[in-house]
């Protein structure tokens, strides 16, 4: 029989845009026990921002005590509401790709989306609060009181679990697969415990040559730069934000080559792209060869470049030199104009990462996407620094292999591998 949740989501803002942060529960419908909270402080952002991100992480939490279950939306934003049910346009460009993100935590058909007044979502409001409260002073937020899970777990290694399943918290204190975060992750998640059991971090995964033998077949990602542009041979930025190419007739052949070596291999059984068009090509010549459809991921995207996109790294360092320097400084710094910065590509890389992990467990799935995911899901798997971003080589139609385990670790089997272009 088909499980339901309740998710309650809310977001603020102190200032629209101003200081915000999100708050989300999932609620068991029968006996309105909390099953899972979610909470965080993001920095400056919109009302509606913020309401989003905390629709998502609510999903998000619901997804990770149960994929397959149905889930009821209760908000009292008329505005995501209304979106979200289909009845009204989304014309905001800050709100279509938090939209479309929250579309793929559940299959559709999945989730329906029902308007509350606000005295009635106090719940998931008092955790906005506590989130923006929290971040205001410098710290992170943590519930008050932990809630049981679903399962009736009392441990805090549960919350681990279902925290790393929904993809909540991939920040500094993740394990060094970068796939497990803590009882209290840095999105500020708790799954599991009771009120009696205080709050402790699980035990990191294993570390060593032998895994322990129950762990089953890895999810295996098989990553696949997507082929050349007219861009790639002049080291042109090329993101989210530009011009979204089509392939060049390079890239169309490169994607042709790597469709042959993978059919010949007969792994792979799923294909996932980012929505960007050099990525949809790429992968859709591929899925041919293999006889599969091509599912469409957006948080697989690449970075937004802001006013770089199309520009050589001589004309940024000519044009904007500090912003560049800052840039190569800090993970946490965005690129000129509006541009994201790595620590916010890895946060949503992450979360597609654990859906993937979670949808095929045991299984090896096609991951068309750029440089930046790639080289965030082998540095996440490596638990490298940030900065080891500017230290690896990855070429137009190369693969990668990173190979997930049932404990959290993670294993880099391949990188940049050009062998089978010519």
């Amino acid at each position: 029989m088909m499980r339901e949740f309740v998710v309650e989501a809310d977001g603020g803002s102190r200032g629209n845009p101003g200081p915000a942060g999100y708050g989300a529960v999932v609620l068991d419908p029968a006996t309105g026990e909390p099953l899972a909270e979610a909470a965080e402080y993001i920095g400056t952002a919109t009302n509606n921002v913020a309401e989003y991100r905390g629709l998502i992480a609510g999903l998000r939490a619901a997804h990770a005590l149960d994929p397959e279950a149905r889930v009821r939306v209760r908000m009292d934003s008329k505005l995501v509401v209304e979106q979200m049910s289909g009845r009204w346009k989304i014309k905001h460009p800050a709100m279509q790709p938090l939209a479309a993100e929250a579309r793929t935590v559940f299959p559709a058909g999945q989730v329906t989306y029902e308007w509350i007044p606000r005295e009635k979502n106090k719940h998931a409001d008092r955790l906005a609060n506590e989130a923006m409260d929290a971040g205001l002073k410098g710290g992170q937020w943590r519930p008050r009181t932990a809630v049981p899970s679903a399962a009736g777990a009392t441990s805090a290694s549960g919350a681990a679990a279902a925290a790393g399943a929904a993809g909540i918290g991939t920040g500094a204190r993740t394990t060094a697969s970068g796939a497990v975060p803590t009882a209290v992750s840095d999105a500020g998640t708790t799954v599991a415990g009771t009120a009696d059991v205080p709050e402790q971090a699980p035990a990191a995964p294993p570390v060593g040559w032998a895994a322990p033998a129950d762990l089953g077949a890895p999810a295996t990602l098989v990553l696949l730069r997507h082929g050349e542009t007219a861009l790639t041979p002049e080291k042109r930025f090329s993101g989210s934000g530009g011009t979204d190419p089509e392939l060049s007739p390079a890239g169309r052949r490169q994607a042709e080559q790597a469709a042959a070596v993978l059919a010949a291999r007969g792994t792979v059984q799923a294909v996932v792209s980012s929505p960007l068009r050099r990525c949809r090509e790429t992968a859709e010549t591929v899925a041919a060869r293999l006889g599969l459809d091509v599912r469409i991921d957006e948080g697989l995207r690449e970075t937004d470049f802001g006013a770089w996109e199309g520009l050589t790294f001589a004309e940024v360092r000519e044009r904007y030199p500090d912003d560049l320097d800052a840039w190569l400084r800090s993970a946490k710094a965005a690129p000129t104009g509006g541009g994201e910065s790595f620590a916010a590509v890895a946060r949503r890389v992450a979360l597609s990462r654990d859906k993937l992990i979670a949808r095929y467990a045991g299984k090896t799935v096609l991951v068309v996407t750029h440089v930046t995911p790639v080289k965030t899901l082998v540095r996440l798997a490596l638990g490298a620094p940030p900065e080891s971003l500017f230290r690896m080589e990855l070429a137009a139609a190369s693969l990668s292999v990173v190979a997930y385990y049932k404990d959290g670790n993670a294993s880099l089997r391949l990188l940049n591998d050009t062998s089978h272009l010519r």
